[in-house]
């Protein structure tokens, strides 16, 4: 059977995903080499980029709860989406103003906190931009064409970077060129979701908007606790999620502690994406087939093993191209699936807030995840170890996994 073309609202939710995938890409592959440039002489990057991550989850982590219910009140869902998008973009673009690593990490934070708050209430406008038995569908296109959709600008800011020196522009110049290119490329691709996506689902606004805002906050709380399968699920994904971001934020610094050439790190990570835009569509056909929860399985014991090989094998170039071959195909696929299994678990007309928790549990993940990384490499000494570390927190994921199966 033929499948079935996006509708304008699925298309327009769809090209959020490859506007906010441009400042993901520049954040992992990029920034992080830039940073390492405003860094003192034998600090590691590891450790600082690491700390700064944290701060930006737990921020978020702590805020999205409480604006995730402030958004569910009908006609609130997009102020909040455009709030964070313009907030977000703006401070991309002031990345090129600061000279020295503590105030552009500062920025980098606020950025970050804008970026990840965005996509909460964008994983919210599911529910609104198409039908339940499309979730896993467009959840999977979300991805894949954010995956490949973000190269574009990537590319551009690769050539102004890498090779501006051509034309008289220095490194540095590069630099802030490719931040504003990354942030007019994320408002550009908002603009179809702002504008043909429509919030469906909402709870009518109430009297008392704050207190019962925070008391509405604690009846959710207790829900998810009595809903045996979504607890079990959102433990799961609380510790398979804090592997996934780890391995995403941390791998070109990772590879800068290793002493590989930035410049190869940068083209592989680029290689990911391309690799992992017909994997995450492939996911999202292999869950129709397989089911949804068999393939979050498939691709949480597939991380397993790549956490083991980054810690033992991955001395080299090459060894780093293998790595970011195996994170395409199964990194869009575990977030994509994530996303939509979600959805398809909690009530539409409080999406906002009950992802706002689902943000929590992977923001506190990305806490843990990044701290143990730069704290065991810190003790340690040897970064290998500090990934090494996450792979138990892959295993705990699976278990969880399958109990939440089991309680169907």
């Amino acid at each position: 059977m033929a499948a079935q073309k996006m509708t304008k609202q699925e298309r327009s939710w769809v090209l959020y995903d490859v506007g906010n995938s441009a400042f993901v890409m520049l954040s992992t592959a990029l920034i992080p080499v830039y940073f390492s440039s405003l860094t003192e002489p034998g600090s590691s990057v590891t450790v600082a980029w690491g700390m700064a991550e944290t701060v930006a989850s737990l921020v978020l982590a702590l805020l999205m709860p409480v604006l995730g219910s402030l958004a569910d009140v009908s006609g609130n869902k997009k102020k909040f989406l455009v709030g964070t998008i313009g907030t977000g973009a703006v401070f991309c673009a002031a990345l090129g103003l600061p000279t020295t690593a503590l105030p552009f990490l500062v920025v980098y934070v606020v950025a970050a906190i804008m970026l990840n708050g965005s996509m909460v209430f964008y994983d919210a406008f599911l529910v609104d931009a198409t039908t339940e038995d499309r979730y896993d569908t467009i959840s999977s296109h979300g991805y894949a064409w954010g995956y490949i959709g973000s190269c574009i600008p990537f590319i551009a800011c690769l050539a102004v970077v890498l090779g501006g020196s051509a034309v008289g522009i220095s490194t540095v110049m590069g630099m802030k060129i490719a931040f504003l290119i990354t942030a007019l490329w994320w408002v550009g691709f908002s603009i179809p979701l702002i504008r043909n996506v429509k919030q469906v689902h909402g709870k009518p606004r109430p009297k008392r908007l704050l207190a019962e805002t925070v008391s509405g906050l604690w009846v959710t709380c207790k829900s998810i606790v009595a809903n045996k399968r979504l607890l079990l699920f959102m433990l799961a994904y609380f510790f398979y999620i804090d592997g996934v971001h780890t391995v995403i934020k941390m791998s070109t610094s990772y590879g800068t502690d290793l002493g590989l050439d930035s410049t190869a790190l940068v083209l592989a990570l680029l290689v990911t994406q391309f690799v992992a835009f017909p994997s995450a569509i492939a996911y999202g056909r292999l869950a129709k087939r397989f089911g949804t929860m068999r393939m979050l399985m498939v691709g949480v014991l597939a991380y397993s093993f790549i956490v083991v090989y980054a810690a033992f094998f991955m001395r080299t170039a090459g060894q780093f191209w293998i790595l970011a071959i195996c994170v395409g195909l199964f990194q869009g696929g575990i977030q994509a699936l994530s996303r939509s299994e979600f959805g398809k678990l909690i009530p539409k007309s409080n999406a906002n807030e009950y992802y706002g928790f689902f943000d929590v549990f992977g923001k506190y993940a990305s806490v843990m995840g990044t701290f143990m990384v730069s704290a065991f490499t810190m003790v340690t000494g040897d970064p290998s170890l500090g990934v090494l570390s996450i792979g138990v927190i892959f295993v705990l994921g699976l278990m969880f996994l399958v109990l939440s199966e089991r309680a169907k």
